[in-house]
């Protein structure tokens, strides 16, 4: 069963049309079924407010992105390892004139003047003021205020209508059915759950509580995790050559933040290389190490990201810490990917208000630049955040993960967690019958941009009880305190690399699920995840001064970006490109023997037990935990 795309609502609506009767008829362009949760409606906008109306227009050759992808990403590719310029991108995915010409004349024949309609440096999107009344009569809609249980009010409506044949040149129109999915800096009203940013949801990794044992290392690697742990596990032993011509990237969101005395303690203890040295920060929308809020919710996240991503590639390799947003704004996905590509902060419409940080930050002390373009991506970059979904409208995430396509195409590797709650999202919520979400949902809610085809999705596993890093499969799925993110989109098909992978799971252990959860998920052949894991359990981590114990993806995803990393240093070393985007590699027959299949484990969650960890790619650990030297091996193998 397929949960829908956007839930279908009635409204009572007045079709006027504008000016010209010849125009085709208003389609339904998008639509929302509910208000989400903790917002309710206020009032109906007011008729003489001004409304700034953006038109996303569609992408010439977007619907042949995959195809370009797979192009410079398959091992059987002649094209293998051809990564992309900027400017070739920029061309070959410009609206055409037909699409801009066909909403521009819409707009004069609808009678708004010429003087009024703008279009975007990059063409990517048409923007007109209008009063709120012309634009409810130009899309035949009705816009109403929001609030938000916090206090913030919003401009959205709850379905908008395009004329057909402008419908089909349009990906979406902002302000329209969004709803914030962040909330920028925390209120002392919200739970603690809501500290990170993107994503109102997030709630970082978790803790056991501090411990003051000294730690034997190989001998208690089942009760402790730390990178000499990890080393054995995948026999991740390499010393970087390449240290200046290689880059790997971790991104941090505002108020999380880094603790330079914490490095340097767990530094002594665990990797002396690092003693004294820092990662390269890289401020993005007025990002910097804040102090004013501290404690285990503002830094665990970054003092765990970055003591194990930059241990595991040694003091010798540089490692840049991207830290986005301001504390008063915050910041989302789409503000660190506009400052990694300047074309995208007007891609398809540009940043969505309601979803994004709006810089200049008019807020005092807020950060009054824009960063567009700015920043240099490195080869590798780690997130430990993540949405749920069902937060975002189809068209947002789509917009969102075309971009993680391009980054593909100019041979950037993007990796994110898949998440800590199983077949659940953020704050164990899952979706009800209507597509809303709550606690007490029964289906299951993918987390974004993990379900993206064009990202590779980190799960976790964890040691076995007793088990030794000495012994064979000494791993299984993660639960204990957490539960490996895993399951099926409900907004993405499933990608052509990874269709066997999700076929011969489906004609196996997915018949059993269709018949035990059979509303539950969907079953119909979608984007499956996660692609790949590593542990996720007992991380030993310092913060504030102590020693804790971490679990989560949160860790997973930089120990796997600290691997590929070295991948990339010894390609770099040979003359060859770096790796780009992994997963039609890895998912290809050539890395059969790059990964330890994991068979034991589940991830449960919205009243089930989720799926469980079998033999072959499963919707737990994906494809399994990295073997280094295998994983090395095949990627030198590739032109």
């Amino acid at each position: 069963m397929r949960i829908p795309l956007v839930s279908l609502v009635t409204l009572s609506l007045s079709l006027l049309t504008f000016a010209n009767p010849a125009l085709s008829p208003y389609v339904v362009h998008e639509k929302r079924s509910a208000i989400p949760h903790g917002w309710s409606l206020a009032r109906r906008h007011d008729a003489s407010s001004t409304l700034p109306l953006s038109f996303a227009l569609k992408q010439r050759n977007i619907e042949s992105i995959s195809d370009f992808l797979f192009d410079v990403s398959h091992p059987d590719s002649p094209s293998y390892g051809k990564h992309w310029s900027a400017g070739e991108i920029a061309d070959k995915f410009a609206p055409s004139r037909d699409t801009i010409e066909t909403v521009r004349e819409w707009l004069l024949d609808s009678g708004i003047d010429a003087d009024r309609i703008r279009l975007s440096g990059s063409n990517g999107w048409i923007r007109v003021d209008v009063s709120v009344d012309e634009a409810e009569r130009l899309m035949h809609t009705e816009y109403n205020i929001y609030k938000h249980e916090s206090g913030t009010e919003h401009v959205a409506c709850e379905a908008y209508h395009l004329p057909e044949h402008v419908s089909y040149h349009v990906d979406f129109v902002l302000p329209s059915i969004h709803f914030d999915a962040k909330l920028g800096k925390r209120d002392s009203s919200q739970s603690l759950a809501k500290v990170g940013v993107p994503g109102s949801g997030f709630a970082g990794p978790k803790t056991t509580g501090t411990f003051h044992q000294t730690i034997t290392e190989l001998q208690q690697c089942d009760k402790y995790t730390t990178p000499q742990c990890l080393r054995a596990l995948y026999g991740f032993y390499y010393e970087p050559q390449m240290t200046q011509e290689n880059s790997y990237g971790i991104v941090e969101y505002t108020p999380q933040a880094f603790i330079e005395s914490d490095l340097q303690i767990f530094a002594a203890n665990f990797s002396q290389d690092l003693l004294g040295k820092s990662p390269q920060m890289v401020s993005i929308d007025g990002g910097y190490y804040q102090t004013q809020m501290t404690g285990f919710e503002y830094n665990v996240e970054s003092n765990l990201d970055l003591q194990y991503g930059m241990a595991l590639v040694t003091g010798d390799q540089p490692v840049t810490l991207y830290q986005v947003g301001d504390v008063q704004m915050s910041a989302s996905f789409n503000n660190f990917l506009d400052a990694i590509d300047g074309s995208y902060c007007t891609f398809e419409g540009g940043d969505d208000p309601s979803q994004d940080g709006v810089y200049p930050d008019p807020s005092e002390g807020g950060y009054k630049g824009k960063d567009c373009g700015t920043v240099k991506p490195t080869s590798v970059i780690s997130t430990s955040y993540g949405y749920n979904e069902a937060d975002l409208s189809p068209f947002y995430a789509a917009r969102q993960c075309a971009e993680y396509a391009k980054l593909g195409l100019k041979g950037i590797t993007v990796l994110y967690s898949s998440g800590d709650n199983g077949v659940a999202g953020n704050q164990n919520t899952c979706l009800n019958p209507d597509g809303t979400q709550s606690s007490s949902g029964t289906r299951f809610n993918p987390t974004f941009p993990a379900v993206c085809p064009w990202v590779t999705a980190i799960g976790a596993t964890m040691m076995k009880p007793n088990a030794t890093v000495f012994q064979a499969n000494p791993e299984q799925a993660c639960d204990e305190v957490i539960y490996s993110g895993g399951g099926f989109s409900n907004y993405f098909g499933v990608p052509d690399y990874q269709k066997g992978a999700v076929s011969g799971w489906m004609n196996n252990q997915g018949k059993g699920y269709v018949a035990e959860y059979p509303n539950a998920w969907n079953s119909t052949g979608s984007r499956g995840f996660p692609d790949v894991s590593a542990n996720g359990a007992n991380y030993v981590v310092a913060v504030d001064g102590e020693y804790l114990l971490i679990y989560g993806t949160s860790a997973s995803a930089p120990v796997f970006g600290a691997i590929l990393t070295m991948v990339n240093d010894a390609r770099l070393l040979l003359n060859k490109s770096p790796i780009g985007f992994i997963n039609p590699a890895i998912y290809s027959e050539l890395f059969d023997d790059a990964f330890t299949d994991i068979t034991e484990g589940n991830n449960p969650g919205c009243g089930t037990d989720g799926f469980n960890a079998t033999q072959g790619w499963d919707p737990v650990t994906g494809l399994g935990t990295p073997k280094f030297l295998n994983l090395l091996a095949n990627f030198l193998l590739l032109p």
